[in-house]
């Protein structure tokens, strides 16, 4: 082969290092060119056509790294799941040898035609295309990535100054509201955001454990009002999505530990998972289990101004699902919100002798109040939960609007425009 033919791309990579296995790249990606193993997330390069639509949601920057190849050398899938840090990038002078001293020649995309998402003419329902990437407008500023791997400080550590269960199950499937208190060190989170929590010891390749990543439950001046602590919303796992027995790493730690017991934290991250602040702003919450964590730091934080005055106007509309009463969070407190405050809405489908119901059935019944809110711009609705909820409340929310005579293709593009439909799913 001639060295003119010699075809360089610049091949889209994931930082394993700064990586928080969140899985909203794979989930944004619209031509499947983003997969996992129980190490790294990675991209195919035969598939990624650099469409960029992973970039902005992805909460670490991560996502954001390339490297000039030779296409026939391209990092395969299986290099990519070995790695622990991203390769170097070749120097002017390597990509010159490797083309024989021709000019080197980048191709704007990987030389493999994308992989469509679906056949021709065939009409296909993406929750993910309606997602915002960007946060309300009157959203307070986020401080992202303050901690980590390749931040100015790699990790702070907190103090564990509670650890209560609420949920009423029995032990083996918990679910914890873990505070962490940070002392004097500057941790500035906001209702929305996550944070990631890096686990002690080493898996079984002998290699540090991965950063797990958590939403906050707490406002944006503390669990304690005034304290430089959050709270966490954390379910015990022992069985994966398949229902194969497995003791999740992160969450059994985190759910064992005791007052005064310390944790390496890093981030904050997320900066458009933000609640309005403008009085006028309606706030509708879909969730299920510990997806409920921004709801309840947004719900608080509401509560908190309205308490002190501070704040008038705007609705609050939660949908809340679970198994039963018995394992939804916060059951108690919830039921002691002044109905003139939230609008609460609780679906259950494991209830003996009672139909199975989800949050998107509950949506539906409240079809001409969605319906009013989808059409008002100071209305936002917030998605967090089970990955498998997504794609029916967006289809709940798109059936609501079409029902109502509006536009559903104009209405989703302003909502995610605008930054009024977020979703967060794992």
């Amino acid at each position: 082969m001639d060295a003119s033919d010699v075809l360089f791309i610049r091949q889209h990579l994931i930082d394993p290092e700064i990586c928080i296995r969140c899985n909203t790249c794979e989930a944004t990606c619209p031509v499947q060119a983003i997969t996992h193993d129980s190490n790294n997330y990675v991209v195919d390069a035969a598939k990624c056509n650099h469409c960029m639509a992973c970039v902005p949601p992805c909460p670490t920057g991560s996502i954001d790294n390339w490297r000039t190849v030779a296409k026939a050398r391209a990092y395969t899938l299986e290099e990519q799941f070995g790695w622990e840090s991203l390769p170097e990038a070749l120097s002017e002078a390597q990509l010159a040898e490797a083309a024989g001293g021709a000019e080197v020649a980048i191709a704007a995309q990987p030389g493999a035609q994308p992989v469509a998402a679906f056949e021709p003419g065939q009409q296909v329902f993406r929750s993910a295309d309606y997602g915002a990437t960007l946060p309300p407008w009157s959203a307070a500023h986020a401080y992202t990535n303050l901690y980590g791997p390749k931040a100015p400080v790699k990790s702070l550590t907190a103090t564990v100054t509670g650890n209560v269960r609420v949920t009423q199950v029995g032990k083996d499937y918990d679910t914890h509201h873990i505070v962490l208190d940070f002392g004097t060190t500057p941790f500035p989170v906001l209702e929305g955001q996550s944070i990631a929590i890096v686990p002690p010891g080493l898996d079984g390749q002998g290699r540090p454990h991965h950063p797990r990543q958590y939403s906050v439950a707490s406002p944006r001046n503390g669990e304690r009002p005034g304290y430089n602590n959050l709270s966490l919303t954390i379910k015990r796992v022992l069985e994966d999505h398949e229902g194969r027995p497995v003791r999740g790493v992160a969450s059994n730690y985190m759910c064992d530990l005791k007052v005064g017991d310390k944790v390496e934290v890093i981030g904050p991250f997320g900066a458009s998972f933000l609640m309005p602040n403008h009085p006028r702003s309606h706030i509708v919450m879909i969730c299920t289990g510990t997806g409920s964590a921004p709801m309840r730091a947004m719900t608080e934080w509401r509560r908190r101004l309205r308490q002190s005055g501070k704040f008038e106007g705007g609705k609050l509309l939660l949908f809340f699902g679970a198994r039963s009463p018995e394992e939804l969070p916060y059951f108690g407190p919830l039921q002691k919100l002044p109905r003139d405050f939230i609008d609460l809405n609780l679906a259950f489908s494991r209830v003996a002798g009672q139909p199975k119901r989800y949050v998107q059935d509950l949506m539906r019944e409240r079809a001409a109040d969605l319906a009013a809110l989808l059409a008002d711009p100071d209305a936002c609705f917030y998605v967090c939960g089970l990955k498998a909820m997504e794609e029916g409340v967006v289809l709940a929310l798109r059936d609501i609007a079409v029902a109502a005579g509006q536009d559903w293709e104009a209405l989703g593009a302003a909502l995610q425009r605008d930054g009024r439909l977020h979703l967060e799913t794992y």
